[in-house]
């Protein structure tokens, strides 16, 4: 099946680039615009359009679509951060951080993130605009960016769509970008969500050791594993804090942990699965059958599943059995993996795993029009190209992922280097506990430790759509810009 699914993306992918639809190469559009930021007017301009991707020989091998928004009233940028922000997917725009998260503009949804029709934008009154400049920037095969064929109609797949390759082509983007605008001198951050912490993850080196670009800081939101081992033991146990979250939130587990604080409750399970669970699970089937059964029905109380099936299961719940499961005798609906307070609805109660992703589908529901109206009525970008909310990417080539060492690499060669993850509880894809063990696992010996920061919230992977994690998330942002800026006259050293 998973073939099948690779075939039908190449299929798409080729067909896309026989499109009759011209590309453009190389187009600015400039809007002018007011938004309200913690009670302030700030005026800036939307600069939007399509930049090369340029080879060896100097051509032109693809063009990357990008919206950034500058401030009006700031003259001088050499004080005025930059921050470059990334999507994931791989293979998704840069739509959901743009209209959902820092930008100056933001998704009618309500309170906790759920969409509501008339589907539309409007001001938002958390955008870190206040404090820094912004460039949404989507990769090859995203949004409107598209690969640009060679004279035989041809596209080297292999310089886009890889682990290393991406990281490469967009760091000389960036420096196309930086250069053209004249932000050499500004406080640069980068910004990946999921996928997109891999990218930032990697370029943080890529950007000091091939463009000589030295950072400020990297944001993580949801990130991936970086490369980071954890496959067995280490990989079970750490979904266990996350099972106790989304049955928290679901109201499914027994009173006297229910009734406690989510933030209070956590680490009790977090120190249950590292001291506990892990060495059980490294002894696997000679462990001691009492201290088998031991250990699942405590896994049961922290989790909202039975002992039963823990044990049967070996003390390895699937994560996607998980969302089948928790609400199978309750409700009947099934939870999200992205963000499980999300509700699905299942052909059967039965089975191993959920029809569909119930978050998703309901994020599609008001993203997808609102960044199509957006850009073409507010930000006047025309094009006939279709805006590829997860485009044709596949097969990606994952060999050679260090992002996580790189990034590593890349703070110990630049001590102005800072690094903060945000997490959501409820996010069953990238768990907010693997992201603390990438934390720990990015710098083994520990001396770069007052560096590395970690935020969790009480949303999903997209924590920003609830209304109080927008703000809360991007107040934390506007603290780490402003905490890392160096003061005047300090050095860079140890």
């Amino acid at each position: 099946m998973k073939n099948l699914a690779s075939l039908f993306l190449l299929f798409l992918s080729i067909t896309s680039f026989a499109q009759n639809i011209e590309i453009p190469k190389d187009t600015t559009v400039v809007t002018e615009h007011s938004v309200r930021i913690k009670g302030q007017n700030i005026d800036y301009s939307a600069t939007t359009g399509m930049q090369p991707v340029w080879n060896e020989d100097g051509e032109p091998i693809a063009s990357l679509y990008y919206t950034y928004y500058k401030r009006s009233d700031v003259k001088n940028t050499e004080d005025r951060p930059l921050v470059i922000s990334f999507n994931g997917g791989p293979g998704s725009a840069s739509v959901w951080m743009h209209i959902a998260y820092t930008g100056p503009r933001v998704l009618k949804i309500d309170d906790e993130g759920f969409p509501v029709q008339p589907y539309g934008i409007e001001e938002n009154p958390y955008s870190i605009l206040d404090v820094a400049d912004i460039v949404y920037v989507n990769p090859v095969n995203t949004g409107y960016s598209r690969p640009i064929p060679d004279a035989d109609g041809k596209v080297d797949r292999e310089k886009f769509f890889g682990v290393n390759a991406d990281i490469s082509y967009l760091a000389e983007w960036t420096n196309t970008f930086v250069t053209r605008n004249s932000r050499w001198l500004s406080p640069k951050y980068l910004i990946g969500e999921s996928y997109g912490t891999t990218r930032v993850s990697g370029l943080a080196l890529e950007l000091q050791n091939s463009q000589w670009m030295y950072l400020n800081g990297v944001i993580l939101v949801s990130p991936t594993e970086l490369g980071i081992e954890r496959e067995g033991p280490v990989e079970v146990a750490n979904r266990l804090p996350y099972f106790t979250a989304a049955a928290w939130y679901h109201k499914a587990l027994p009173d006297r942990l229910q009734n406690r604080d989510l933030e209070e409750l956590l680490p009790e399970v977090e120190a249950y699965a590292i001291n506990e669970v892990l060495p059980v699970l490294v002894k696997g089937g000679f462990a001691e059958e009492s201290n088998r059964k031991e250990i699942a029905a405590q896994m049961a109380e922290y989790s909202g599943i039975s002992e039963e099936i823990i044990l049967q299961n070996n003390l390895e719940v699937p994560i996607r059995y998980f969302w089948k499961e928790l609400l199978r005798n309750k409700s009947g609906y099934t939870i999200g993996r992205l963000d499980s307070r999300y509700l699905g609805l299942d052909e059967k109660e039965a089975g191993d795993s959920p029809d569909y992703n119930a978050e998703l589908t309901s994020w599609l529901h008001s993203f997808t029009p609102a960044i199509n109206h957006y850009l073409r009525e507010e930000l006047n970008f025309k094009t006939d190209l279709k805006y590829f909310m997860f485009g044709p990417v596949h097969p990606w080539d994952r060999t050679g992922n260090n992002s996580g060492d790189n990034l590593r690499q890349a703070m110990a060669q630049n001590p102005n280097l800072d690094v903060m993850i945000q997490s959501g509880y409820f996010d069953g894809a990238t768990t907010y506990f693997n992201a603390k063990y990438s934390l720990w696992q990015i710098d083994p010996s520990g001396k770069m430790k007052d560096r590395l920061n970690f935020k969790g919230y009480r949303s999903g992977h997209m924590m920003y759509l609830r209304n109080e994690d927008l703000q809360n998330a991007n107040d934390d942002i506007r603290e780490f810009i402003q905490k890392t800026l160096p003061t005047e006259g300090a050095s860079a050293k140890y």
